[in-house]
């Protein structure tokens, strides 16, 4: 049995590496460190063993294959081994086209935000067709319950990820992926640690583009005008798909302000409503693509209808994680605000006149920074009530750190009432104890993090089932 380690196993994509690998064979081990779920509990359930910090003496007994996560860099001890004792090592979006893609169809999503929600709505509605897809998504699907499953058919569907592949190899993942079908959902600034600005994330799905082959297929989201301006560029049939945008292929209707009720329509002909579990428009937005990719490869109508309606969604996605005394907690991967705006815009949309609030941990090197400064208080500007942590330096100077005192300042102008609408406090913990005393009976709660954030979910749970209803 060939052995593969992973060094920084539990990011998101090496843990679904490690799940294809285990599945295909591999004794798979590996080594990260601030272990937290869901990874961590997945990795657990496979049967993985994790050592919780990164150290030569992990390379013993010395493994056939080190897969390097895209978060390591030269100076880490376990990496400098690898390369001082010569053991053979890879990307892990090398690895996935090497042992997974190649001879395939690839089906990537890519876009600034939605593709982990979107790569898991076409491998539900795919399965649930019988069309038996593998798929990698940067997330833990409800449906299956782990992110990685390799394919019994053609299909493999996969999440394009624009940030880089690893310490040597400084180009995004998604141009390993070679699409033969290619979702292009919305293209916007981030990852600004390694993208100066727009226009050279702009280069990198140009190049993605032309990778798809004249036989292939192109869904663009005409609503996104980038994506209309980037795909006049393609090389391969282009299908469009919009909420907003009248001259497309494929379109939706809502019957709901929340999102749980719309049709899907092809050429403005309703094909079938759909009734399901989320929430939002982005969602509409998100189903539509994935409405619009199945059916276009053939899929029956009635077939698509019913996957999308059971799809459960994904966790971390606005998933609620347990309501007491009508106290609502969600926990949300939200790290980009026009995601945060639109999540917040659909819960509203549902819960109606009771109170939302909003408790954001600025974890990733983008919402650290000052890139999103003057969009981060209209994205939030929705909330009722609105928690904001003051983000780590780690490497980065006070002017370049967001400017959380400023964001507050803008939401609490014009407000009245016993609490600010914004606060800014320094960690989960805090914000643990400060929602504990003021939320109330019929409340929502958002946690918006990418991280583990001190543990707050547990803490809120713990400190509000002591409280007598």
């Amino acid at each position: 049995m060939p052995h593969v380690h992973i060094i920084g196993i539990c990011g998101t994509a090496m843990a679904g590496l490690a799940a294809l690998a285990k599945e295909r064979g591999w004794h798979v081990t590996g080594s990260d460190h601030g272990v937290y779920p869901p990874m961590s509990l997945f990795l657990q359930d496979l049967g993985i063993p994790i050592q919780e910090t990164f150290a030569a003496e992990n390379l013993n007994p010395t493994p056939d294959l080190v897969l390097v996560g895209n978060a390591i860099s030269r100076g880490n001890p376990e990496l400098e081994a690898v390369l001082e004792r010569n053991i053979p090592y890879r990307s892990g979006g090398q690895w996935l086209f090497e042992h997974v893609l190649e001879g395939r169809h690839p089906v990537v999503v890519s876009g600034t935000h939605g593709k982990t929600t979107t790569t898991s709505m076409i491998a539900r509605v795919m399965d649930d067709a019988g069309w038996h897809p593998g798929f990698f998504i940067g997330g833990i699907p409800k449906d299956f319950g782990l992110g990685a499953r390799f394919p019994r058919s053609p299909w493999v569907v996969i999440e394009g990820d624009e940030y880089d592949t690893a310490f040597f190899d400084k180009r995004p993942k998604f141009l390993h992926y070679h699409p033969k079908t290619l979702i292009l959902h919305n293209l916007e600034f981030d990852h600004g640690d390694i993208y100066p600005d727009l226009e050279a994330i702009r280069v990198q799905f140009r190049l993605l583009l032309r990778l798809v082959p004249g036989n292939g297929q192109v869904m663009a989201n005409f609503d996104d005008p980038e994506i209309r301006e980037l795909v006049k560029k393609a090389y391969s049939p282009v299908v469009s798909y919009g909420l907003n945008h009248a001259d497309v292929q494929y379109s939706a209707r809502l019957h709901r302000p929340d999102g749980q009720e719309w049709s899907v329509l092809r050429g403005g002909e309703e094909l079938f409503r759909v009734q399901w579990l989320l929430l939002g428009r982005h969602n509409v937005l998100n189903g539509l693509a994935a409405a619009a990719t199945c059916l276009h490869h053939g899929m029956e109508p009635t077939q698509v209808k019913r996957g999308l309606e059971r799809f459960q969604g994904v966790a971390r996605r606005l998933q609620e994680r347990f309501a007491i005394n009508d106290i609502h907690i969600y926990d949300d991967f939200a790290h980009h605000p026009t995601a945060m705006a639109t999540t917040i815009d659909g819960l509203k949309c549902k819960v109606g006149a009771h109170r939302v609030w909003v408790v954001v941990e600025p974890r990733s090197n983008t919402m650290r920074s000052r890139a999103h400064q003057e969009r981060l208080a209209p994205a939030l500007a929705q909330a009722d009530c609105v928690l904001i942590t003051r983000p780590a330096p780690r490497g980065m100077t006070l002017d370049q750190l967001l400017d959380v005192d400023a964001v507050t300042e803008i939401l609490n102008r014009g407000t009245v009432g016993p609490l600010p609408k914004a606060k800014v406090i320094a960690n989960g913990v805090e914000a643990s104890e400060y929602l504990t005393k003021h939320l109330k009976k019929g409340d929502h709660c958002i946690i918006m993090s990418n991280g583990g954030f001190d543990g707050i979910h547990e803490r809120l749970y713990d400190s509000l089932k002591g409280i007598q209803p």
